[in-house]
């Protein structure tokens, strides 16, 4: 079976101020207590989205080992339509798709969905 790399170290050496940013963004969303499983489904969604086969192998790999359910990693690509997924995440997941795409804009309704206590929403 292959695997992608569980290191960053080509993509660092390929593009090291994008690595640097990229990690800055993973340490800000630890620091601030952000669930490590829904930030792996929320890096695993934007990564399809991408298009980056790299970084979606290495996410469902980083969520394999922080235990988020097989069915999960496999359905988020379709979250919308499967019940695999909580509010909390859904949330998560729309407000990804929203700034991964977002030429075309946050909606009133994605900006709705999120937590009143939401550091978006401060």
């Amino acid at each position: 079976m292959s695997h992608a790399r569980k290191e960053y170290t080509d993509f660092e050496k390929l593009a090291p101020d994008v690595f640097a940013v990229v990690r800055d963004l993973g340490q800000f969303a630890a620091k601030a207590g952000l669930d490590k499983q829904l930030l792996e489904l929320v890096k695993l969604r934007a990564s399809q989205i991408n298009g980056c086969a790299f970084c979606v192998q290495y996410h469902i790999l980083q969520g394999e080992n922080l235990g988020v359910p097989v069915d999960k990693l496999n359905l988020v690509v379709v979250w919308r339509e499967v019940p695999q997924f909580s509010a909390r995440e859904r949330a998560a997941l729309a407000w990804t798709e929203a700034l991964t795409t977002l030429p075309n804009g946050v909606s009133d309704e994605v900006y709705a969905e999120l937590p009143p206590n939401s550091p978006k929403r401060s």
